[in-house]
């Protein structure tokens, strides 16, 4: 985990199709790649970009060492005269992102690599290695979060994630996605995020009994108090030995604060209701009811809708591994070649499936918000020498079925372009913010989402639009291949 220098942390076909550009093409020969998804993660209406802020440590690091080079050369596949290159590659070309916790849609670049066709080509597995990963486990955290409802969600999946790399950054987008805080505090030490936790059952076990458990784990820690009460029997024996605590501690002089009871068991809407009955009438209206226990946002959203008490839930397995949709399906794919006039000559890719043909050139997005509302419209994406003017009208279409048509006022909508620079000639030109910034900045992203658009089954779609100029030059391809 903590090697940073991650070259070789790509498919072999990567480094086979390097060797032929070396001998086979001009090395120098400048192309454009996009990274994009075909189909929102979980049947959702939006994704969530995450883990720009890696790419970019990936990016900067990127070179070979004299170990990368002795265990290609013992493959036996490549030759000296492209392994000697090797040894003084770095990354040279440009770099434009959507930036991190930025809500996202199908079909538009997320990251758009402009760059030495070797260059471009060797980093599309790590760069998709590392958003698919993010962008999945923050779009399912923001579903989890949407199901709270405002109560806080803790991330507690470390132990059933898919390695320690996974764990770690995992949390870290889980954070980004929505929620408090973690368990991970690996993922607190490097992100500076919050970390937080209570006890396991084991603790009431090690003692002669769960009052003094409880009794102990209190005075340790009186400021943070959550005591799980589901070890032996939650109604009889942990609700009331919790209580008893509670008591003695408000006896004691002990200013309660952050304390309560988490459910790890059972059913969690008919406990959660009998326990906040008990605590309500032995005066301690202001203790929390946290709970875990293989939690996702439908169950969230069941036990709401079924007046459960929980006000703080705790989501492991299911979020670390959104188990539900455990992959995100990102791609990579050449849009434009750089002829040598230093015109991009779009280029496509064709398939008997119509959501796999790709959109060619060189292109930006930008988003469309309705003026009034400050809610989404629809993404436009377009070649990057277009340019829209706000206070004029705007028709848009869908790409797919173009009689779909709407036509934006002057005056009624306003612009954001989505892709900004991140490397410009091999040099990082973006600081990342720090992961409870991007946090915040994500909340405010989901904001901007109508609320048809964030509901978990059958949302509305947001639609992502073409430019004119875009679209009759992706119908132009098309006729040429059909016409070939």
């Amino acid at each position: 985990m903590s090697k940073q220098n991650l070259t070789l942390l790509t498919d072999l076909y990567e480094l086979t199709m390097m060797q032929g550009y070396f001998k086979h093409k001009d090395r120098n020969e400048t192309v454009i790649f996009d990274a994009f998804y075909r189909n929102n993660p979980c049947g959702g209406g939006y994704a969530i970009l995450a883990g720009l802020e890696q790419v970019i440590q990936y990016i900067k690091d990127l070179h070979f060492d004299q170990e990368d080079i002795d265990y290609l050369k013992g493959l036996g596949i490549f030759e000296d005269d492209f392994l000697a290159y090797l040894k003084n590659f770095k990354f040279s070309g440009d770099i434009y992102a959507i930036p991190e916790g930025t809500v996202m849609f199908p079909r538009e670049p997320m990251v758009k690599v402009i760059a030495p066709i070797m260059e471009a080509q060797l980093v599309e597995t790590a760069i998709l290695n590392i958003l698919n990963h993010q962008s999945l486990i923050a779009t399912k955290a923001a579903r989890v979060c949407y199901a709270a409802k405002g109560d806080g969600i803790m991330e507690f999946g470390l132990r059933r994630a898919q390695g320690p790399d996974a764990g770690v950054l995992g949390a870290r987008a889980a954070v980004i996605g929505g929620c408090i805080g973690t368990s991970n505090v690996l993922c607190g030490q490097l992100f500076d995020v919050p970390v937080k936790g209570t006890h396991a059952h084991s603790w009431i076990m090690s003692f002669p009994d769960e009052y003094t458990a409880f009794k102990t784990y209190a005075d340790m820690y009186p400021g943070a108090c959550i005591l799980l009460v589901d070890t032996y029997d939650t109604l009889k024996s942990g609700v009331p030995n919790a209580i008893r605590v509670f008591r003695e501690m408000r006896e004691s002089g002990i200013d309660l604060n952050n304390y309560g009871i988490r459910l790890d068991s059972g059913d969690l809407a008919y406990l959660s209701k009998r326990a906040r009955k008990m605590l309500d009438e032995a005066g301690f209206t202001d203790a929390v009811i946290s709970a875990s226990n293989d939690l996702d946002e439908f169950l969230i959203d069941s036990l709401k809708t079924q007046g459960a008490t929980i006000t703080s839930w705790g989501v492991g397995t299911n979020l670390i591994t959104s188990k539900d949709n455990p992959s995100f399906g990102g791609v990579y794919k050449l849009a434009a070649i750089r002829d040598g006039q230093g015109n991009f000559i779009p280029k496509i890719k064709l398939s008997e499936n119509s959501e796999k043909v790709t959109n060619p050139g060189n292109k930006t997005i930008y988003r469309i918000y309705e003026k009034e509302s400050g809610k989404i419209k629809a993404d436009l994406i377009c070649l990057t020498e277009e340019h829209f003017d706000e206070e004029s009208g705007l028709l848009l279409f869908d790409p797919t079925e173009p009689w779909k048509n709407t036509h934006l006022d002057a005056g009624s909508y306003t612009l954001r372009e989505l892709l900004v620079p991140i490397f410009l000639n091999g040099e990082c030109v973006y600081t990342s913010p720090e992961t409870m910034e991007i946090r915040e900045y994500c909340l405010k992203e989901l904001d901007t989402l109508w609320e048809e658009t964030r509901r978990l089954v059958n949302p509305h779609e947001v639609y992502v639009d073409l430019s004119q100029k875009l679209y009759d030059t992706k119908i132009e391809l098309l006729s040429q291949m059909n016409r070939a």
